[in-house]
């Protein structure tokens, strides 16, 4: 049933193919005034035009936020602190940036008096998640429209996708025959789609579009140094800087070397694998940098816990769970652990590895005179007798009365 006219529907607006046919379908469909939200997360000229593109699409009217500073502050940087990483080698640039979006787009139905909000996310992948669980968290009484899962939404297809905009005289760059889907903002870049739906096929050096191909960078490492506060970046090369700075920056640095790229099939919240190509060459110089430091300035108890923390917190993110009391809570933590997380790393850029150059910090944890080889007064190696007799005793009392555990052929006892 159409809706009256005087509703309206804010839809997450990339100004990308799906998004471009999906503002028309909803008017056509549903008879809502439909508000086009644009968000500036740094996808480089991608957003250039999209208000006129939007207007002569149908919209009645376009909002465009800039948020980099606060993409950087409020959610970059609490998950860099996590140390939170999606099945060993996937930094969360797409996840991470959802739930902002999300926010922002209740933030503009609520400034619009709009009564529904819609995304073009599809039913396959996690962002349909990510999207409506925020809508639910923030607020649970606006309606959701989403089309791909909507029963007589006919555009499941790029192919159809494309036909409907040149029937409708939409402007898309996208063709049938330049189908891979990506995302891009300051933290990456994905790939997915076309040849990279097959994994035994290699990605092409024309793929990447932050860093250059392994094969193509240069034959001379380069350092850079990164100074951080109670773990959050705050130098580059001994000089302060912001984050949105910092990130470019940094992109543009370790893109020049083929840092941080990642090809990986994971396991999507839906249940379905996917392969997808990742350019993080920013966040990975940051990540590794920010690990480095930790190493030197959390106590053992503390860095193994939160190493399990960092784990959860990777999840909560890619599954969209963002604005959950749990993910607050564990903010609470990590944020206690970052009080002595100060000093600075200084990484080797090379042939697309981002490797460890050196740390030092005024609270470092790490004493010589402990670690060295030589033993002085300051360690007492007669004390660890009975430490390791009384740290092993459970399994020397399990020893003589059940026998030997973990043998090669399974048995145990005598």
């Amino acid at each position: 049933m159409a809706k009256s006219k005087a509703e309206k529907v804010v839809l997450a607006y990339s100004g990308g193919l799906d998004t471009s046919v999906i503002l028309p379908w909803l008017k056509e469909t549903y008879g809502y005034q439909v508000v086009a939200f644009a968000a500036e997360l740094g996808q480089g000229d991608e957003l250039s035009g999209i208000q006129k593109k939007a207007l002569a699409t149908g919209a009645v009217k376009c909002v465009v936020m800039d948020l980099r500073r606060e993409f950087v502050e409020e959610y970059l940087w609490p998950m860099l602190k996590s140390g939170a990483t999606y099945e060993y080698d996937y930094l969360l640039g797409t996840s991470i940036a959802r739930p902002l979006i999300a926010e922002k787009q209740v933030a503009v139905a609520h400034a619009e008096g709009a009564t529904a909000v819609s995304h073009g996310a599809t039913g396959k992948g996690n962002d349909q998640v990510r999207f409506e669980l925020t809508y639910m968290a923030l607020d649970p009484t606006l309606r959701i429209i989403a089309p791909w899962k909507d029963p007589s939404f006919k555009l499941t297809s790029r192919e159809a996708a494309v036909e409907y905009a040149r029937e409708r005289k939409i402007p898309i760059s996208q063709s049938v025959k330049k189908i891979y889907s990506r995302d891009r903002n300051l933290w990456h870049i994905s790939h997915e789609g076309a040849d990279l739906e097959d994994p035994w096929n290699e990605p092409k050096d024309d793929l990447f579009v932050i860093s250059k191909p392994v094969s193509k960078t240069p034959n001379k490492a380069e350092y850079v140094e990164v100074g951080f506060e109670q773990g959050v970046p705050v130098k580059l090369n001994g000089k302060a800087i912001d984050g949105v700075r910092l990130i470019e920056t940094l992109n543009a640095i370790g893109g020049k070397h083929g840092v941080g790229q990642s090809d990986l099939v994971e396991n999507r919240l839906v249940g379905i694998k996917s392969r997808g190509v990742y350019e993080t060459p920013g966040g990975t110089i940051l990540t590794t940098g920010h690990k480095l430091l930790e190493s030197l300035t959390l106590e053992r108890e503390t860095m193994h816990f939160k190493q399990q923390i960092a784990l959860k917190y990777a999840e909560m993110v890619y599954y969209g769970q963002w604005f959950s009391p749990l993910r607050t809570a564990l903010d609470a933590f990590i944020n206690a652990t970052q009080r002595f997380v100060n000093g600075t790393v200084r990484m080797k850029l090379f042939k697309g590895r981002c490797t460890p150059a050196g740390v030092t910090s005024p609270k470092s944890l790490y004493r010589a005179d402990l670690a060295s080889f030589k033993m002085g007064a300051e360690y007492n190696p007669t004390d660890a007798t009975g430490f390791i007799r009384l740290f092993g005793l459970p399994m020397k009392v399990t020893g003589i009365v059940q026998g030997p555990w973990g043998r090669p052929s399974g048995k145990r006892g005598r």
